[in-house]
């Protein structure tokens, strides 16, 4: 008995099932769901023939005050399975509303972007999150003992009987922060994750990554709900109307995904072909016309290969191994985001078996850069020091000075561009101060209710506290110089 998945290609989406996340569709279809482009207006009864509804990081579009009372109502009344899916930068990176609806089930997506260098694949927006931070216990992350977090903001509980059941590392920035978050409010079920790349095709860290299709099986089914498995199992709510092409049939990845003796899952996909319209039909023979023309060049890249000689193909081999790390992975380093701003990526090739026992040596080209950032923030920090320096010497007056005064009149116009500085430094500094306080408390609270042991608590209020007087004294700094 299939469960319907309605994902919505209505609000801009960044995540397509037809595109992007074609590989997830693929496994869903082969494993007791059947996947639909929701294009219908959002109501409670258009909504009511699915059991899940995906809104994969809606991109520059507002979800309308109307679609979300009607989801709602569709989650809490018939039982639905919510998935909301942002990106780094939350709504404001994204220019979306996603929170409007998020909070009404008491969780909100903060606007931020997941960092860690330390613990990632490749680059700090690509963090891994291990096992230790998946509490408490969930069928969501049952088995799951590590993901990876790409290019993901972080969230916030605000009530309603929501949870966390995976937080960002202690190494990570912000560290131990919500980045998956559930509730079930009343018949229905709702999942919040911070980053819909978990899910992408052909990418480091995408759907690829060898934990992340058994995180997408344990999260639809858990989506769910009781209601609706009572409901299809009494035949009381019918199949979706618009039935469309079994997409089983354009080549799926077979996944594993029932039990076995090591503990993974395995089922064997059909590959049934369902066509109700002829417009239907072309749109298949388009995508297996693709297909063919790419394993036709892949076939001809093969037979040109054939033809060469045993130490050119080696020269190849070299070339190729000495442009991608050491993991095999092909990651692109171009894609670093910034979190108040879109990003398009490009698509990356998956290896079959990524490895996670070391972390990949990093490009020439990254480190020089690295190098040359590094270099630029310790020459503007002796700037900065120098500049300190002579403000505390006394000001002298000299003979050369009053001879001079055609050319302190010419320095005065750039002391107004530095004051200028100096506020909007003051400024930002004033806003970090805001969010650092409110860290505070959030770490405190998080003690209070148990959710952080006392050593824990005091290891990350220390460095909390030591980062509030760096951050005051600079402005007090700054402040005197505004005096003068």
């Amino acid at each position: 008995m299939p469960y319907y998945i309605a994902w919505d290609s209505g609000h801009k989406e960044r995540g397509k099932i037809d595109e992007n996340c074609s590989d997830l569709r693929d496994y869903l279809n082969s494993n007791d769901f059947e996947c639909y482009n929701f294009v219908d207006m959002i109501t409670q009864e258009t909504l009511r023939p699915y059991d899940i509804l995906v809104l994969a990081c809606p991109d520059f579009a507002k979800i309308s005050i109307q679609a979300i009372n009607e989801i709602e109502k569709w989650v809490k009344y018939d039982g639905g399975g919510l998935l909301l899916l942002s990106h780094a930068g939350g709504d404001r990176g994204r220019n979306s509303n996603l929170n409007q609806l998020s909070e009404l089930f008491g969780i909100a997506f903060e606007n931020d972007q997941v960092l860690d260098d330390r613990s990632n694949l490749g680059l700090e927006n690509l963090p891994i999150i291990y096992n230790p931070v998946f509490n408490p216990p969930h069928p969501i992350t049952n088995e799951i003992d590590s993901l990876c977090f790409r290019a993901g903001c972080s969230l916030t509980v605000v009530g309603g009987g929501a949870f966390a059941i995976a937080t960002s590392n202690e190494t990570s920035d912000p560290f131990s922060s919500p980045i998956i978050c559930v509730a079930e409010p009343e018949n229905g079920r709702v999942c919040s994750i911070g980053s819909y790349e978990l899910f992408r095709n052909k990418i480091g860290g995408g759907f690829g990554y060898e934990t992340h299709p058994y995180l997408a099986y344990n999260l639809f089914n858990w989506l769910v709900s009781d209601y609706r498995r009572e409901l299809r199992a009494n035949g009381t709510t019918e199949a979706p109307v618009t039935q469309s092409y079994d997409y089983q049939s354009q080549g799926a990845t077979q996944y594993d995904t029932t039990a076995t003796s090591t503990g993974k899952r395995s089922v064997e996909i059909d590959y049934a072909i369902r066509i109700s319209e002829k417009s239907e039909l072309l749109e298949l023979l388009k995508i297996f016309s693709n297909q063919i023309n790419t394993i036709k060049i892949s076939i001809d890249n093969l037979i040109e290969k054939v033809f060469l000689s045993e130490e050119e193909m080696l020269q190849i081999r070299d070339a190729q191994y000495s442009q991608v790390p050491n993991d095999t992975q092909s990651y692109d380093y171009s894609e670093q985001v910034v979190a108040d701003q879109p990003s398009d990526y490009e698509e990356q090739s998956i290896p079959e078996e990524p490895l996670l026992s070391a972390l990949p040596e990093k490009p020439e080209e990254l480190k020089k850069a690295q190098e040359k950032l590094q270099k630029e923030k310790d020459e503007a920090s002796i700037e900065e020091e120098k500049k300190e320096k002579e403000e505390e010497k006394p000001k002298e007056k000299t003979k050369s000075k009053s001879k001079s005064k055609t050319k302190t009149k010419e320095k005065k116009e750039p002391e107004v561009d530095d004051t200028q500085k100096l506020k909007e430094e003051k400024e930002g500094l004033e806003s970090k101060l805001k969010s650092v306080r409110e860290l505070i408390t959030f770490t405190n609270k998080r003690l209070e209710t148990g959710k952080l042991d006392e050593k824990a608590h005091e290891k990350q209020i220390s460095k909390l506290e030591k980062d509030l007087k760096k951050t005051q004294d600079r402005i007090e700094k700054i402040e005197k110089q505004l005096k003068k």
